[in-house]
């Protein structure tokens, strides 16, 4: 008898519905990246130094955590903080549970820049508009499921 559920021996071969998704999601993550970049460079920054300034704005990190974040090397990292330091837009500060940790933190001048980035950017922003909330919804869920 033939069966109509995926066995783990096809289901690695996705079926037309799938690849379409795929390709698209593929898509939106270059444009994105595109419009991250070109507005990144609106505002002097390279797209890892507007990165790792908008993590700094939600809290302050230590640098190895900033480097699994970015998922680069923490002297990576220590590179990039030290030119966003020299241009104001972060500081470094002792960590309130461990004076022998040093922890990158956003400016205000960094929050004003990391605001100014966020609100520029324009690829997603105008296509999600035309969603309904409903579907605004819908679309953040399949998201949130998709990263687990």
């Amino acid at each position: 008898m033939a069966s109509t559920t995926s066995t783990p021996q096809n289901s690695h071969r996705p079926d037309p519905l799938t690849l379409e998704v795929m390709e698209l999601i593929g898509e939106v993550v270059a444009r994105f990246h595109q419009d991250y970049e070109e507005a990144a460079a609106e505002h002097a920054l390279t797209g890892a130094q507007a990165r790792l300034l908008s993590l700094l704005c939600l809290e302050p990190l230590p640098m190895r955590r900033l480097a699994q974040r970015l998922k680069c090397e923490p002297s990576n990292v220590t590179g990039i903080v030290d030119r966003l330091e020299a241009r104001g837009l972060v500081e470094r500060l002792p960590d309130p549970t461990d004076r022998r940790v040093k922890v990158a933190a956003a400016t205000s001048e960094g929050r004003r820049v990391a605001r100014s980035l966020r609100d520029s950017l324009r690829f997603a922003r105008e296509p999600l508009a035309g969603l309904s909330e409903g579907e605004r919804v819908a679309l953040r869920d399949a998201l949130r499921g998709m990263l687990g």
